[in-house]
Parts: C-alpha cells; structure tokens; sequence
C-alpha cells in the first residue's frame, strides 16, 4: 500500500495535511510494474500516477513503432495532461525497470484538488509544460514521422496500387513519387527507375527492390513472415476482426498462438473509413484504427502475427497447417478458421481492364486524396458502402451512389441513411447497376442501366468503388469440413444436422464438423455478419478450444 510518507515525498502533494494525505493513501492503487508493463495504455482513460520507485518510459506509438518520448523518475508524476484537459492518454506509460507507481482515480484527484487549490493550480502548470516546446505533445504532434519507404510508380499502374494498399494496410508510412512529377528525381535522389521496373520501393536506410513481391516488401520492413516455432497451441487463420480477438484472448490465456494472415490485419473492417455503431466508441471509430488497437493488443500478450503467408491446406487428421511459399508446417492442438470473405467480382466488360486503374474492390482512407475533384460513383447499397461515401465526399467533386434496389433504406443502417442525406455532393440513383466501364489508360466513364426503364446512360467518372458483398474462400479446405451450400463453414448444431457429426459428444458452438477445428467471422455460416459479431465470435471460439484442449487432456491422462 502507498503510505503517507511517500505521498509526501511527492512534491506536489507535500503542502497536504495529514488529514488529506491520510485520505490519498486510502484512495491510492499501489502498482508494482515489471519492465515493459504499461502503468497506462495511450488512450486509456484518465487517471493520475505519481512513481514510487524505478523508472517510467513515455511512449508513443508512431508509425506503427513504438517511440521513446520522455521519461518519469521517483516523485514525478505522470496523467496531468488527461487530468486537467478531461481526455484520454495521449501517449502511453511503461516501466523501463522494476518500477512502483501510485494511481489516483479522477473522482479522489478532484476531492483533493477542491481541498488544496494550489495542486489543481500546479497540476494545470505541469499539463501546460508537458504540451508546449519541442520536446512536448505540440513538438511530437508537429512533427511529421518520417517515411520507412519510397515508392516511385506510375497513378495507373495497377501493380502500383496493389503496393501502395498493402502499404496503407500495414500501416507502413511512405513517400510516393510519380515519374512524370517536376521534382521527383530530386526526391528520389537520382536517376529514377524506368517504366518497366515500376513500381520501385526503397526502404529508408535499406535497400531497394523493383517489381517487389508483397512478400519480399514484408521482409524488407521487418513485418513477420516466418514462425518462430513448429508447434503452436492455437493456429489461427486470418487476421480480420475474428481472428484477432482470437488472438488476444489466447494470448492473455498463455496459449502459445500464431496468427496466418495473406495480406495485412483488419480484414474488410480494416478498410472501413468509419464504424459507427460499435460499442464503446461513441464518435465512432475506422477500421484502421480499430485494427491496429486490436494487433498491438494481440502482441503485447505474446502472440505471433505472419503476414503475406497463404496457407496451403490443412491436414484434418494430424492438425497440420502447410503454408504457401514453402515448406513450412505448423503443428496445432487447435485450429481456429477466421480466413473472412473475399470481395464479389463482377464480369462486367471494362473491368478486368481498369481494375487499379480507377476501379477498385473495397476502398481504403486513403485513396480518398486521389478523387478531389473527381465525379466519383460507388457500387452498393450497404453501410460499407454508406461509410466510403461519406468519406469520399470531403475531397470528390460529386460521389454517386449507384444502387440495384428501390432505395438505401433497405439495407443501410438508419443513422447513415440520415447522415447521407445531409451532404449536397451525394445522391443515389436507385434501379440501377454497372453495364459497361470505358477508359485507355485508366477508368474515364461508366455505362449504367436503368432497372425500371431499361435505358443506359453514359456517365463520366473518376474512380468506381465497389461494396457489392463478398463469397467465402473456402475451396482450399479439406473435405472433411463441411460446408453449407453457399461455401460457408458449418459450426455447431446445424454440423449434426447436416449428418457430419459421428461423436456421441455434441460439437461446441463454434467448432466444424472436425472436433479441435472451430470456425468465426464471416466465413462461418451465419446470417449476422457484422464486426461486433465477428469479434464476440472470435473470442468465444477461443473458449470452447480451451474446453476441448481440457477434455482431451483428460482423456489421454485417462487412456495412460
């Protein structure tokens, strides 16, 4: 417990009777951190530490990086700035050693605050100090984090666009050169690649790559690609909103976990400009933000994240999972399939053409910049949809909602419909779908039928973007999971009713019809397909992988 003379050792809480100090120790969490514990995570919620012992690390999390800004040593405090301004953390607070803190809650501060102005009043000076100079929020907030890498390519090179979205994805920062800019062999710094070795990367203090594979780019940032071991307890496929809730509580379990992930951690949620109705985020939150929360999560707890890996198949029998590009083989006691959904292709003529040339499955944020001005259209009718026209709108000239049902209120939430109808650049042409795509050297104009009148008519456009649903991968499983006709994973009591159940045990709710073998997200057949659900999925499947693991040990102790 902290005691009185501690909190007097303190200095801003040395003019306090003994009374009030009395009453601080009581209300006062005493925290022994071992090195690398967070005392406090950026954005977690308010509160006052004050160190005891050892030594703290400000740590801000920038480009995907962890980076060292400051440090408190024994009676300094740290959370003035969330105190005073009544925010979250702006940057987050581990221990650099064995460390000892104190936490006073927000109510106990304030209770002590209105007794003794002069500590709110000195407080306040300290929230001043820490936001102001170079060396404070201001400086951090002000200063640019510098690109990892440089990518000189062409804006229709749909090679370009691939690179620059797993970029985006991952999260990576990086400096984009077009060819034909005025200054960009000077940014480059020499004579730049030519066209056939487009698009380039180079890695800042690295080296540089033409026509990389995505792979080769992972390696070359030191994003993981290979498993550090043979043998996991839980191998999870897929990195999406299912997968790495999975994680974060196998993780925080002591499971030894690895997640497989072909691309980069977010899944279709990730490219999501904005998630509004998920809980605990009241303004709202991306799906960029919400996954990059979810990965450091699921690392800080020990588990394994590979991107860029496919995996190959699975052997049912054994609990091998073989990987693409390789011969790697990971060893599971339980499988978890959260491999999600892959965009619907349309075969409509022009678009295998123009495909990263102006049309694009999905959106990520920052495509955004590259409509301003544009008369851009997207293809549609649900919230994913609803979210990227919002976002469009604040840089293209016009955005065009193209939908085949009579209206939006069908299928899009409610509050997004509203908020649709709100902006002056936005309108819906209802009964009506994408016919043809028309352009050279990128996307110029798109052909639309009317349902109800059967007319079609020309429309210039800048940039098609298409939220038209998605089908599940699932040809590469082995037939002895079984699927629904659609190509989803049956789980759990429609696996009996399907007749592809031989144990006397019932399957848990989310396991397939291979005990040990569990399925969650959208790949699972289910009705709801949403992020929230995806995510109590993922988080339940852990739990009844933990209640099989236990069972089996039971038995092989009993069969011994």
């Amino acid at each position: 417990m902290v005691t009185t003379d501690e909190i007097a050792r303190i200095s801003v809480f040395a003019a306090l009777g003994p009374a009030e100090r009395e009453r601080l120790s009581r209300a006062a969490a005493d925290l022994s951190l071992v090195p690398g514990e967070y005392a406090a995570d950026e954005g977690g919620e308010r509160a006052l530490f004050a160190v005891l012992e050892g030594r703290i690390e400000a740590v801000k999390l920038v480009d995907g990086i962890e980076r060292v800004v400051g440090e408190r040593r024994p009676g300094e405090l740290f959370g003035e700035v969330p105190i005073a301004l009544g925010t979250v953390f702006p940057v987050g607070f581990r221990a650099a050693e064995t460390s000892r803190v104190m936490r006073v809650e927000a109510p106990d501060y304030h209770a002590v605050a209105a007794v003794e102005p002069d500590i709110a009043r000195e407080i306040g000076r300290l929230a001043r100090h820490r936001m102001s100079g170079s060396g404070g929020l201001q400086g951090i907030a002000a200063e640019p984090p510098p690109p990892r890498a440089i990518v000189v390519g062409h804006r229709w090179d749909a090679s370009c666009a691939e690179l620059r979205r797993f970029l985006d994805r991952n999260q990576i920062t990086f400096t984009w050169l077009l060819p034909d800019a005025p200054d960009a062999a000077e940014q480059w710094g020499g004579s730049l690649p030519d066209d056939g070795d487009c698009p380039t990367i180079r890695v800042v203090d690295g080296k540089t790559v033409a026509r990389p594979e995505l792979r080769r780019v992972a390696e070359l940032l030191g994003l993981p690609t290979e498993a550090t071991a043979a043998k996991y307890d839980v191998v999870i496929i897929g990195a999406g909103p299912a997968g790495l809730a999975a994680a974060v509580h196998a993780a925080s379990e002591g499971r030894r976990t690895i997640v497989i992930e072909r691309a980069a951690p977010g899944g279709q949620a990730g490219t999501s400009s904005r998630i509004e109705n998920y809980l605990g985020f009241p303004n709202g939150v991306s799906g960029e933000a919400l996954a990059s929360r979810a990965l450091q999560q699921a690392r800080r707890l020990g588990a394994e994240i590979l991107v860029t890996r496919s995996v190959a198949r699975i052997d049912a029998t054994a609990r091998q999972v073989h990987l693409e590009g390789g011969d790697d083989v990971l060893y599971a006691d339980a499988i978890l399939l959260a491999c999600g959904v892959a965009w619907r292709q349309l075969s409509i003529p022009g678009f295998d053409r123009l495909v990263g040339k102006g049309i694009s499955y999905g959106a990520m944020p920052s495509e955004a910049p590259n409509t301003h001005g544009l008369d851009v259209h997207i293809v549609g009718a649900g919230n994913s949809a609803g979210q990227a026209a919002m976002f469009f709108a604040g840089h293209a000239g016009s955005v065009t909602i193209l939908c085949r049902g009579e209206s939006l209120e069908k299928s899009m939430s409610r509050y997004l419909a509203d908020q649709l109808a709100t902006r002056p650049n936005i309108r819906a042409m209802n009964r009506t779908e994408v016919v043809a795509a028309h352009g050279e050297l990128s996307l110029e104009a798109l052909d639309v039928r009317n349902g109800a009148t059967d007319e079609t008519t020309r429309l210039e456009s800048g940039g098609l973007f298409l939220f038209i649903g998605a089908d599940a991968e699932t040809g590469w499983l082995p037939p002895e999971i079984a699927l629904d006709r659609h190509g989803y994973v049956l789980t759990g009591s429609d696996v009996r009713a399907a007749g592809h159940w031989e144990l006397e045990r019932d399957p848990y709710l989310l396991e397939t019809s291979v005990q040990g073998i569990f399925a969650a997200g959208d790949v699972r057949s289910s009705p709801v397909k949403r992020v929230a659900s995806a995510v109590g999925e993922g988080s339940m499947a852990i739990a009844f992988a933990g209640q099989y693991l236990k069972n089996r040990e039971t038995e092989l102790t009993a069969q011994a």
